[in-house]
């Protein structure tokens, strides 16, 4: 099972094993570690991973309630 943590003002915390990240033009990308994080700032200089570039540039985001997709 793989698990995505949203984190305040932070990144997405992903956990889980044998995870597959996929872009727009269909093109994996396999993760080796059990957990890793993504960034939703679009301040990293490793995108689609997190490098902490939140922090630096002072992201800012509410934490919303997942809504559940239909």
């Amino acid at each position: 099972m793989v698990t995505i943590k949203v984190r305040r003002n932070g990144p997405y915390r992903v956990d889980g094993k044998d995870v597959t990240l996929v872009d727009w033009t269909g093109k994996q990308c396999s993760v080796s570690s059990d957990q890793f994080a993504l960034c939703r700032c679009g301040a990293s200089q490793t995108k689609p991973f997190c490098d902490k570039s939140h922090q630096r540039v002072g992201f800012s985001a509410d934490p919303q309630h997942p809504k559940n997709e239909t």
